[in-house]
């Protein structure tokens, strides 16, 4: 079998753009390239059409890679899906369906079904693929949950994939974290160890040649490449680490969206085509002073609509949402965002908590909204899906407010044009399909620029190291 492990020093070093700009690379060269994620934790996920013509669901950033790849984006891309529902439990998607739960006590024991299917996907994809760049979860380092790992060196030595480690030199001493990964691993992992890979880097490139040629003489592994910091490398994100960054920031004239960030936002990406609008200054906010200037305010989705419900009413962020539309100022709410404007929502069977949950939702739209057992998972077209227990009956629309239950509609240029035009009386002057294209270009123009190719690729094809 030929693949590439991509891990990294820590969560969000850069992981997912090594992937993907590599995916692109590789398939520029007509290498029909797959990406792969075992364990992917995150509330931003994406709908697939599943082995048996069923919406399926994978992670959004192996949906992208997929794209990268020029690939058709599957299940066995992303096998093992976690969603966070609380601090220490996890709602489980397994090949695209749902699979219950799992806790943090689970680690060693309770997870060997997901490794199976893991693995499994994986054996699948490198049969039909020329080569699978796997993506790690977290850092490889991490040797308390080695015994239960699947997704880092517990795949690597399942399959004898070379691995090449992810540091982000902004966030400061990545040469220490690069030389204690491979310190802490044990020496069947360590030998698996192919090299180092540079994320962020701002400066002069030959202050930092030194310290490379330290890192190579310890470890006696290559620095395959020193990838440059870039403001404007963007992808749909894993978690919510970088919310704070995803705001357009225009200023000036442009009109203010302010988008909600409830404490379990999911599928935050609905909102990405509105912040690459120039006439838009969009924003994360959780308290209500902040939605006093805005010209709209959005409600995303949320993997706990009445947990964030109670939420907003703490804060006092319902009373702003009110007084906003009050005022005649537009409100969209997407997915769990539509469900807090209706008038109640029923939980019968207990899916977000106690069973028989009845609340009163913000009333700004005459639904309302049942939870059911059975997760809809549905493709739109030309762009657009659902994914949600939450069933809604009602009107959708009430004057300046909109609700909605598909993530992506703003994605597709045509939808995004007319609501701004009704709505804040705004020409849009992009195209959201373009921009992900042109952005996945950069990412393989930058990976072809400062990274070994080459060197990678024959790593993946079974090269030496």
């Amino acid at each position: 079998m030929t693949g590439l492990l991509v891990a990294g020093t820590t969560s969000d070093a850069g992981k997912s753009l090594v992937v993907t700009g590599l995916c692109r690379a590789l398939a520029r060269r007509g290498v029909r390239v797959a990406p792969y994620k075992a364990q992917n934790m995150s509330n931003n996920s994406m709908v697939v059409d599943g082995a048996d013509g069923a919406g399926s669901e994978i992670g959004r950033a192996q949906w992208t890679q997929a794209l990268a790849a020029r690939a058709v984006p599957e299940v066995a891309m992303n096998p093992v899906l976690l969603k966070p529902g609380g601090e220490r439990r996890s709602h489980v998607v397994v090949m695209g369906r749902p699979g219950g739960t799992v806790s943090s006590r689970d680690w060693k024991t309770g997870r060997r079904h997901l490794a199976a299917a893991a693995h499994a996907a994986y054996a699948d994809l490198a049969s039909r693929y020329d080569v699978v760049v796997a993506e790690g979860a977290g850092s490889p380092a991490e040797v308390n949950l080695r015994a239960g790992d699947y997704v880092n060196m517990g795949l690597a030595r399942a399959f004898s994939l070379p691995t090449v480690v992810v540091g982000d030199i902004d966030r400061g001493g990545v040469l220490a974290a690069f030389v204690g990964t491979r310190e802490l691993l044990d020496p069947a992992d360590r030998a698996l160890l192919a090299g180092w890979v540079v994320n962020k880097f701002r400066g002069d490139p030959t202050l930092l040649r030194p310290g490379l040629e330290e890192l190579e003489r310890r470890t006696s592994l290559p620095v395959h490449g020193v990838l440059p910091w870039r403001p404007d490398v963007w992808l749909d994100s894993e978690d919510a680490l970088d919310l704070e960054g995803r705001a357009a920031g225009t200023g000036g004239d442009a009109r203010r969206v302010v988008v909600v960030r409830f404490p379990r936002i999911s599928n935050f990406t609905d909102v990405d085509a509105l912040a690459l609008e120039p006439d838009l200054d969009v924003v994360f906010a959780s308290g209500p002073r902040d939605l006093g200037d805005a010209d709209l305010v959005v409600l995303p989705g949320t993997r706990a609509t009445l947990e964030d419900l109670a939420w907003m009413r703490a804060r006092g962020l319902d009373r702003a949402v009110l007084d906003h539309a009050g005022r005649g100022r537009p409100v969209l709410g997407i997915c769990g965002g539509c469900q807090v404007l209706g008038r109640v929502v029923r939980d019968p069977i207990g899916i977000e908590g106690a069973a028989g949950a009845v609340v009163d939702g913000l009333g700004l739209l005459d639904l309302e909204t049942e939870f059911g057992e059975e997760k809809v998972l549905r493709r739109h077209e030309p762009a657009g899906y659902e994914i949600h227990h939450g069933r809604v009956r009602g009107r959708l629309t009430a004057g300046s407010v909109t609700g909605t239950m598909v993530h992506g509609a703003l994605e597709d240029d045509a939808v995004r044009a007319a609501y701004l035009a009704e709505t804040l009386g705004v020409t849009s002057r992009t195209s959201f399909p373009a921009a992900r294209e042109r952005r996945l270009d950069l990412l393989g123009d930058l990976v072809e620029e400062h990274l070994d190719v080459p060197a990678l690729l024959s790593l993946a094809r079974g090269g030496t190291r």
